[in-house]
C-alpha cells in the first residue's frame, strides 16, 4: 500500500473480520451500538435519520442515543471566529467515543476536522443534502431578497466565509454574529429586533422541515463550506465491526466529493472558522472543484477551478465474499476498492488549494488568522455591541 494511504495508529491496512466464536464483538452479541450526539435538536435529529438508515439494514440491533453538550454549545457568548478551536463541536464528544461510552458519533461533516484526531476515524459519510446556504427574513421582510434590503440591514452570520462572500455582493449591508441552535437563531431574528435576516445552511433547514421558511437560497452567492450539507459518522480508528455495519449506508459519491473537499481545506490549513469555500460539480464522469479563499472583508479573493476523472460505483470484485478497507493517513475508512479514486480526489483537492497558495492564499490565511484573537483575549457580546460587526 502506498505510505501516504496508511495511519498514524494502528495499521488497518486491510480489515476482514474472522468469524470464529472467539473473534465475534460483543455487540454483534448483545445487537447493540450506541450513538452519541450533541444535545442540540438539529444534531438529535440527525443522528435519528443515521439510526433510521442502520436500522432499515439491522433491523434486529438497537441503537440508543446518548446526547451530551460540546464546548461549541457552552461558549455562545462569542462569535465562532472569536473562539478559534478546532474540534469545537466535536471534542468532548469524541472523549465519550475514546473511553467507549458511545460506540460512534454522528456530526455535520463541516464540524470535522480535514484530519481527524488520533485514535479516530470518519468511518461513514451519508448521503448529502443541499450543500447550499439561504436566507430567513424577518416577518417585516416576507418576499424580499437580499438586494432588495435597505443600507445597513443586519445580516446574522457567524461565518467569516459567508461574511466575506456577502461584502463582496452587499456591501451596504451590515453583518452580525449570530450564535445557539436553530431554534435560538430564529428566535433571536423574530424577537430580539436586531436582525434583518439571518444565513443558515440549507441542509439543517430541510431536516429540521422548515423549508416554508426560507426566503432566498444563495446557489451564486456563496462558495459551500467544506463538507456542508454531509452528515459523517465517527468511529474508533480500530473499531473493525462499526465500519462493517457502517459500510453499507456510506455514499461513495459523497465520500469522494467531500474528501476532494477536505483536501483542499487540509492543504490550505483553514478550519471551519476561516473565509475558505467550495463548490463540487459533477459531469460525464469529470469532478469539477472550485475553491475559494477571501480576506476577512472580502476585498482579496483568490479561486481556482480544476477537474478530475472519479468514479463512484466500481464493480465489485468477482468472488468477493466481504468488503475490505483501509484507514488512510488523515483518519478515514475507505473501501479498499476504491482506493485509486481516493488518491484521485485527495490529488484534485491538493492541487486546486497548490494554485490558490500560488495566487497568494497563504498570506490571506496568514492576515486573517493574526486579526483573529485567542480566546483568552476575548469577552464581548455578540449580537448587541458594535464591536462584532462586520461592516
Amino acid at each position: 500500500m502506498d505510505a501516504s494511504l496508511k495511519r498514524r495508529s494502528p495499521s488497518l491496512d486491510e480489515v476482514q473480520p474472522k468469524r470464529s466464536r472467539s473473534n465475534v464483538d460483543e455487540r454483534e452479541l448483545t445487537q447493540s451500538c450506541v450513538a452519541g450526539s450533541r444535545k442540540s435538536p438539529l444534531a438529535v435529529t440527525q443522528t435519528n435519520t443515521i439510526v433510521a438508515a442502520l436500522k432499515k439494514i439491522h433491523p434486529d440491533y438497537d441503537f440508543p442515543i446518548e446526547t451530551m453538550q460540546t464546548l461549541g454549545d457552552r461558549i455562545l457568548h462569542l462569535a465562532l471566529p472569536k473562539i478559534g478551536q478546532k474540534g469545537l463541536f466535536t471534542k468532548d464528544l469524541e472523549n465519550a467515543l475514546n473511553e467507549k461510552r458511545v460506540d460512534f458519533l454522528v456530526h455535520s461533516l463541516k464540524d470535522l476536522p480535514t484530519k481527524m484526531p488520533e485514535g479516530m476515524a470518519l468511518g461513514c459519510v451519508f448521503k448529502r443534502d443541499n450543500p447550499f446556504d439561504c436566507v430567513i427574513f424577518h416577518s417585516k421582510h416576507v418576499g424580499k431578497k437580499l438586494e432588495d434590503l435597505a443600507p445597513n440591514s443586519v445580516i446574522g452570520t457567524s461565518s467569516l466565509r459567508r461574511v466575506a462572500q456577502l461584502k463582496r455582493k452587499y456591501p451596504t449591508l451590515i453583518f452580525q454574529s449570530v450564535r445557539g441552535n436553530l431554534n435560538t437563531r430564529l428566535r433571536k431574528l423574530e424577537e430580539d429586533g436586531v436582525y434583518d435576516a439571518i444565513i443558515l445552511a440549507k441542509a439543517g433547514i430541510d431536516r429540521m422541515n422548515w423549508t416554508e421558511k426560507i426566503g432566498q437560497i444563495l446557489e451564486e452567492e456563496i462558495a459551500y463550506a467544506v463538507g456542508q450539507g454531509a452528515m459523517a459518522v465517527e468511529i474508533r480508528d480500530d473499531d473493525q465491526f462499526m465500519m462493517k455495519v457502517l459500510s453499507k449506508i456510506t455514499d461513495m459519491k459523497t465520500m469522494l466529493t467531500v474528501i476532494a473537499e477536505r483536501a483542499f481545506m487540509r492543504k490550505l490549513d483553514g478550519g471551519c472558522s476561516t473565509p475558505v469555500g467550495c463548490n463540487v460539480t459533477y459531469e460525464d464522469g469529470m469532478l469539477h472543484l472550485r475553491g475559494v479563499c477571501l480576506s476577512v472583508d472580502g476585498k482579496d479573493c483568490v479561486e481556482d477551478r480544476m477537474s478530475a476523472p472519479i468514479n463512484f460505483d466500481l464493480p465489485r470484485p468477482e468472488g468477493e465474499k466481504e468488503k475490505t478497507f483501509f484507514v488512510s493517513d488523515v483518519g478515514v475508512v475507505v473501501d479498499t476498492l476504491y482506493k485509486n479514486e481516493y488518491e484521485k480526489a485527495t490529488k484534485l483537492g491538493d492541487d486546486v488549494a497548490t494554485k490558490l497558495i500560488e495566487l497568494g492564499a497563504d498570506e490571506i490565511l496568514k492576515t486573517v488568522k493574526l486579526a483573529i484573537p485567542n480566546v483568552a483575549n476575548i469577552q464581548l457580546p455578540v449580537a448587541n455591541s458594535g464591536t462584532m460587526k462586520f461592516v
